[in-house]
């Protein structure tokens, strides 16, 4: 398999990523109310009429390593558009026709949700314990499935990135610059490309998740993996003087950030990766599909990865919520979970080159070198956090995005900014 074939496999992981994740469900044919006393009678997937890539791997499944799951209890998909997804669900919930394998959003599914108090999510942690197959999800992945759902475990992890810091290896070494392993040696590190004249980090002021994920890091960083799920407990605020501190930092920083950055969009913030003119940027795995695409990927493997210093693990997601009925869960609806878990791992990154939640139980040959060494460091990930506006609400989520690059030139204050976003979930928007 030559690169360009991966690039092509790769392709699909943008389809996954952070912010733009495909949202998946099961359809009303895997049984009702009436059903419900035996259980499943198929293994019904809807999948919004966007999402090709989850309907792909399971016909592959399922004439192949679930074959004998498949002949047991038929896999049956239907498609729905994206933006009636949630609204088909509440009313199938509300008929007690939810189908096998279905979607709904983190709020319903999680610990006193409208779906889990009616009875219709999965303890998945439990079942795949009972299985024998909880050690096929990855130790990273179940902890950002914990840390999203209130210490639950009720979505099965089809997708999988971290979030680090692509970087440019030659301007590296160019430079004499060893991979920081600290808040300080990245500074430095920046600091010292800025004199010699390089773009130290590029980000997109114009899609400002792209600098307000530094923030996240940073005060994971600074303060702790718990930092931010104590924020949204309530028992710290973004206003307390220790966060604000860090939110100074990341402005402090932001000589070091490429020039005009207000006006970037994403696909130049990429493109000035991709040509070698930015030594750095913060971004998740789903980039790869860029970075083996030939096309755009003009240094080649001159593309490295690391950690983001002093986070124990990576800030990660796990997309949209993938839920089993439990009204219907029976053998059958077990015999599909179980191979999935074995399976599905090895074959979404055989097959599109994308990182699930699940261990890689057979090698795949031929990846791109960065590709290979993220799925190393995914695999041997000790636990995640979350990505800065992981707990927020929606309006926080928008107000975080729309100030950072004002955050970050100095034209809104540290305290404004997080004053602003801390109001946000006070008030719970």
């Amino acid at each position: 398999m030559n690169i360009r074939t991966n690039a092509r496999r790769a392709g699909a992981v943008i389809a996954f990523a952070a912010g733009t994740s495909l949202v998946l469900a099961g359809c009303a044919g895997g049984g009702s109310g009436d059903g419900a006393s035996t259980g499943a009678t198929e293994f019904s997937v809807l999948v919004t009429n966007e999402n090709t890539q989850t309907g792909q791997l399971f016909d592959i499944l399922k004439e192949n390593q679930c074959a004998t799951e498949e002949k047991a209890l038929p896999y049956t998909l239907s498609q729905t558009p994206s933006a009636d997804m949630q609204s088909k669900i509440q009313l199938l919930s509300g008929q007690d026709a939810l189908p096998v394998f279905y979607a709904g959003t983190q709020s319903l599914v999680k610990p006193g949700g409208d779906l889990e108090k009616a009875g219709q999510v999965l303890d998945l942690r439990q079942t795949f314990d009972d299985l024998g197959v909880l050690d096929q999800v990855t130790p990273a992945a179940q902890s950002v499935i914990e840390q999203l759902y209130d210490g639950a475990f009720p979505t099965i992890p089809l997708q999988f990135n971290i979030e680090g810091i692509f970087y440019n290896k030659k301007i590296f070494a160019d430079n004499n610059i060893e991979i920081p392993t600290t808040l300080d040696e990245l500074t430095e590190a920046a600091d010292k490309l800025k004199a010699a004249g390089v773009t130290p980090i590029v980000a997109s002021g114009k899609t400002g998740w792209t600098i307000s994920r530094w923030l996240g890091a940073m005060i994971y960083s600074e303060l702790g993996p718990d930092a931010l799920s104590k924020v949204a407990s309530g028992d710290a605020k973004l206003t307390d003087p220790e966060y604000v501190k860090v939110a100074q930092q990341l402005q402090d920083l932001g000589p070091d950030f490429i020039d005009g950055i207000t006006n970037l969009d994403y696909d130049t913030m990429n493109a000035q990766m991709l040509n070698g003119d930015a030594a750095m940027m913060y971004m998740g795995t789903w980039f790869l599909a860029n970075v083996n695409n030939p096309d755009q990927n003009k240094v080649g493997d001159d593309i490295g990865f690391f950690q983001f210093p002093g986070i124990d693990g990576y800030p990660a997601n796990v997309g949209s919520p993938n839920v089993i009925n439990a009204k219907l869960y029976n053998d059958g609806v077990g015999g599909w979970l179980s191979c999935i878990a074995k399976n599905w791992g090895s074959e979404a990154l055989k097959t599109q080159g994308s990182f699930s939640g699940f261990v890689v139980n057979d090698p795949v040959a031929d990846l791109p070198p960065l590709t290979a060494d993220i799925q190393d460091k995914i695999s041997k990930a000790p636990g995640s956090v979350l990505w800065f506006e992981g707990l927020f609400t929606p309006k926080a989520n928008a107000d975080s995005s729309a100030n950072a690059a004002p955050l970050l030139t100095g034209a809104m204050s540290a305290e404004d900014f997080m004053g602003l976003i801390q109001g946000d979930l006070d008030s719970g928007q």
